[in-house]
């Protein structure tokens, strides 16, 4: 089976760490988003992935060449964004005809039972078969209305006051017959113009429900909820994690406190009573001899200077917080040294 990944967004939430790195590409734990995407898709009998973005497109060509086994990769340039929907219909020629396909957004984190979904499609007979997700609040998404048989009615729009409901979980099963209207290349909507446009002229649209783990990275704040869920053993295709996770080439000095949620990824290093607490510290960054990081992002090669304490912040890539700088709610961009806010008193020093 084949499936359509779309990575073609610019993840303007997730800024500072997007300025520099595609949000599929940054690290979940011990890989790239995008690893755990295609390792889930692959236990799901899925051979070949269709990737395709006009945004940072040279920062996917080392994970590509990187990538090994099963789904086997293959890249579409978009000279232009094309929407969720656009990008699809793009993808239509490397995936052929003849028997469905999936599509997802590269932003998720779910262990869906994609087998049971296609085979749910399949027994329906469904043009299209969209996963939803049950939530409490459902402002952030918009609510997709269906009948108890589970066939789309249609896609509402977010609502003002917070109310639970079924939202579109961000993969789809798809027959390419049902796309065959639209020419590529075009920018479309798949919720604002594609699936409107399908239930408009009657052919089956059918939600998928269950209770499987789902997230959108969107937001630093959902970033973080993904990997402490990782490590509480909540996403059911993911692996053991042991807490706090320590990847095997970072250092971390004896006297450095770790709280159980703290991800200190490949090549960082935590000196010398540092705390580090509720938070992800990226490949090669650095917190220094006394410092703390609570609740916060730390970009690759970013660097928290002794002393300093950075609290519910985000630093991109090469981004820096001097020595005894308190930093709290701060966004850092890419190679930019942080506004000294306030000094804690603590010494210390910058390498």
């Amino acid at each position: 089976m084949r499936a359509v990944v779309l990575v073609g967004g610019e993840g303007t939430r997730l800024r500072p760490l997007t300025e520099t790195i595609k949000k599929e590409l940054l690290p979940l734990m011990d890989r790239a988003v995008l690893h755990h995407t295609l390792d889930h898709l692959s236990r799901h009998g899925v051979h070949e992935v269709i990737l395709s973005s006009s945004y940072l497109e040279d920062t996917f060509r080392s994970f590509i060449e990187a990538r090994r086994g099963d789904p086997t990769i293959t890249w579409i340039t978009e000279t232009e964004p094309l929407g969720t929907g656009g990008a699809i219909v793009n993808a239509l020629s490397s995936v052929g005809t003849g028997e469905p396909f999936l599509a997802l957004n590269g932003d998720i984190v779910t262990d869906l039972d994609v087998t049971a979904m296609v085979a749910t499609h399949r027994t329906r007979g469904a043009a299209a078969t969209i996963a939803l997700a049950h939530v409490d609040d459902a402002r952030a998404f918009g609510l997709v209305a269906t009948q108890a048989d589970g066939r789309v009615l249609e896609f509402r729009e977010k609502p003002q006051e917070q109310v639970p409901g079924d939202i579109n979980a961000g993969t789809y099963v798809l027959e390419p017959s049902a796309l065959s209207r639209w020419e590529p290349p075009g920018s479309l909507s798949i919720e604002r113009d594609v699936f409107p446009a399908l239930i408009a002229d009657g052919l089956p649209i059918y939600g998928f429900s269950s209770d499987a783990y789902w997230i959108d990275l969107g937001t630093p704040e959902k970033y973080l909820q993904a990997h402490f869920d990782m490590l509480d053993g909540k996403v059911g295709s993911a692996p053991h994690y042991a807490t706090p996770f320590v990847a095997d080439s970072a250092a971390v000095h004896d006297g450095a406190r770790l709280g159980r949620r703290a991800v200190v990824c490949a090549g960082a290093r935590v000196e010398r009573d540092a705390v580090v607490e509720d938070s992800v510290v990226h490949p090669h960054a650095v917190v220094e001899e006394g410092a703390t990081v609570r609740r916060s992002i730390l970009g690759p090669r970013s660097r928290v200077g002794g002393g300093a304490v950075v609290n519910r912040s985000v630093l991109a890539e090469g981004a820096a917080v001097p020595a005894g700088v308190a930093l709290d709610e701060a966004r850092v961009s890419a190679g930019q040294v942080a506004a000294s806010t306030e000094r804690t008193g603590a010494p210390g020093r910058m390498g």
